[in-house]
């Protein structure tokens, strides 16, 4: 059986991946182009692309794993270019999930609303409301949970 499909992306970064969820247009691949890229400026130690615009994910052994579409492993669309080559991790586990383009998100937000359950598997969560500084309020989540990074 073939684990489903979702439409997100997803970047391994250190030993977990971040799993990017959101709207057509909420700025997904933009996101895991900046933590890709975040590498470059030193703000990350290590990130990979697992896949853009649709991933499967899958209930394993307690954990959530995301794996590339075949058909779009190793691309990612960069608005104005189109779609580029990259390097890519075949599967990953997932640690965290970013959900863009919320109608709002709370300043302090309900510890109840920060996970995610996805395959049956809970997950830590990011709500980021549209419009938000979706790579600031990541960088920071992942810079407070060693684990992550």
């Amino acid at each position: 059986m073939t684990a489903p499909s979702i439409h997100a992306s997803a970047v391994l970064i250190g030993s977990r991946a971040v799993l990017i969820q959101g709207p057509s247009g909420s700025g997904k691949s933009r996101l895991a182009l900046a933590l890709i890229e975040a590498v470059d400026t030193g703000a990350l130690r290590f990130a990979r692309l697992v896949g853009d615009d649709r991933v499967h994910i899958e209930a394993a052994h307690g954990r959530l794993l995301v794996r590339p579409a075949s058909a779009l492993a190793g691309q990612i669309e960069v608005r104005g270019l189109g779609i580029r080559q990259l390097d890519y991790e075949a599967v990953a586990a997932v640690g965290l999930v970013v959900d863009l383009g919320l109608t709002a998100s709370e300043r302090l937000p309900d510890p109840k609303q920060m996970d995610a359950v996805l395959a049956g598997v809970r997950v830590p969560r990011l709500p980021v409301a549209a419009g938000a500084d979706a790579l600031s309020l990541l960088l920071a989540r992942l810079g407070t949970n060693p684990a992550h990074t």
